[in-house]
């Protein structure tokens, strides 16, 4: 008789082995591995799908050709909340999973339970599945947001195999009195239900795929729109399998720093919309708020005639945001220069001053250089190079740049400035923002036809360092 294969799963990023290690090569983490449960042989259902189980998988679906079938523009539900619906791509598509993950106490539950008011005022029927609060607990938060409509019910439940069986066959409450099948639900969170099937506890690698798994078969049959929150690990990952964030058709990414009152929502992965785009928010007493014009919350407090500041414009999917990139340059007092970022990728500073040194002649192997994006945003966009030249060079030569400038462009290594996508909605910003000059690549100069501010085309970054 053949020997049954083992597998061994890490419990922080999933990685899967034949054989039991004490450290994780994936994520270098120490005593993480553990065991999968052992598959269920069974001598039914000859003929028939099986799954990890043994358990047959019952299946009506038939193939169908494309061109019959029909969508309509309800198969979105609208938040409400407009900086939602634009992380989503215009809604909630009928029958998708989404994953929302984040710090702990970041406002994951919040968002939802939000969001749960305002469909709830539409007469969406909702089910909120929590495994981590009482019914007590979310009322009590749920009076501070308002007044929810009587199509919201609450659950506290962790067995996933009774959540089942209201996904399918509907919600009863109040003695008997029976609501259909909820239209849209919330699982908070997917670390803490569990099926009975699997024999692992609650959290671990094998029951977080195997209830995704059967939550998204149901989803899809059903057609529910299901959201389900994740966990996150100390590198900011949602915890679980890597697999839980290729299942899902959109992930979110709930963001924020405790020391501050804004949060931002990023999509990171969205089947019915744009990537990358970004919602942000304000916590207040009563909830999360919407904040309607991010340039402006990240220019507050903006020093005026300071060398090392300057203005640029990043665009989160098809947003653009203004943002301040500070640099300091300073005499280093070790053998070896500190290159110091937060919010840009430290390779791209370091790429960018050695670009500096030999094209512009200019050394700063004898000087540290410190980078910082204002507000907590973080941005890798090329778009942002020639901002930070200017800011090394500003901070360089100790003086400061004309605060109603705008700078933004790519550099290559040889120097040159390469055109950027959207420059006419980056100009446009720039302009509501009320900033009067613009420095610009080159290539870009034919993209605006009636700028209404004044455009600068540079070439190169010695053009710059001259008009500088």
């Amino acid at each position: 008789m053949a020997k049954e294969k083992l597998i061994f799963f890490c419990k922080e990023c999933g990685y899967e082995s034949p054989k039991w290690m004490g450290q994780c090569p994936g994520c270098k983490e120490w005593n993480t591995f553990s065991e999968a449960p052992k598959a269920v042989k069974s001598s039914k259902g000859h003929g028939k799908s099986l799954d990890s189980f043994g358990a047959a998988i019952k299946s009506e679906s038939k193939p169908a050709r494309i061109n019959e079938i029909k969508t309509t523009k309800e198969d979105r539900y609208y938040t409400g909340i407009g900086e939602l619906d634009r992380v989503l791509g215009g809604g909630i598509v009928m029958g998708s999973l989404t994953l929302v993950g984040g710090d702990p106490g970041i406002g994951k539950s919040t968002l939802l339970l939000q969001m749960c008011h305002e469909l709830s005022k539409r007469n969406v029927r909702v089910l909120y599945v929590s495994g981590e609060e009482s019914l007590k607990q979310i009322k009590m938060r749920a009076d501070r947001i308002g007044e929810f409509g009587e199509s919201l019910l609450l659950m506290s439940e962790t067995c996933l195999d009774v959540v089942e069986e209201y996904m399918i066959s509907g919600c009863e409450y109040n003695a008997g009195e029976k609501q259909a099948v909820p239209q849209v639900m919330i699982i908070d969170s997917i670390q803490t239900v569990y099926k009975e099937s699997v024999e692992a506890a609650p959290g671990s690698v094998s029951q977080v795929r195997e209830c995704t798994a059967a939550i998204l078969r149901i989803a899809k049959q059903q057609g529910i729109s299901v959201f389900v929150v994740g966990h996150v690990t100390k590198e900011g990952a949602i915890a679980g399998p890597r697999m839980l964030e290729h299942m899902v058709d959109t992930v979110l990414y709930f963001e924020g720093d405790n020391a501050s009152s804004y949060r931002m929502l990023r999509a990171v992965k969205n089947r019915f919309g744009s990537t990358n785009e970004l919602g942000v928010f304000e916590m207040k007493e009563s909830g999360l708020e919407e904040v309607l014009n991010p340039s402006e919350y990240m220019l507050q407090g903006k020093p005026e005639g300071e060398p090392g500041s300057i203005v640029t414009c990043t665009m989160e999917g098809t947003r653009p945001i203004m943002v301040e990139i500070q640099a300091l340059v300073c005499q280093t007092n070790f053998n070896y220069p500190r290159r110091t970022s937060v919010g840009v990728d430290i390779n791209r500073i370091t790429l960018l001053m050695a670009v500096i040194e030999k094209r512009l002649g200019i050394h700063l192997s004898d000087y540290d250089a410190y980078v910082n994006i204002a507000g907590g945003l973080r941005a890798n966009e090329p778009a942002l190079d020639l901002a930070l030249v200017a800011a090394v060079l500003s901070s360089y030569r100790n003086r400061a740049i004309d605060d109603r400038m705008l700078i933004f462009g790519e550099v290559g290594l040889v120097g040159e400035v390469r055109g950027v996508a959207m420059a006419a909605k980056r100009i446009a910003e720039a302009h509501k923002m009320g900033y009067t000059t613009c420095i610009i690549p080159e290539a870009n100069m034919n993209a605006v036809s009636d700028p209404q501010v004044k455009l600068v085309g540079i070439r190169n970054i010695r053009e710059l360092g001259e008009f500088l």
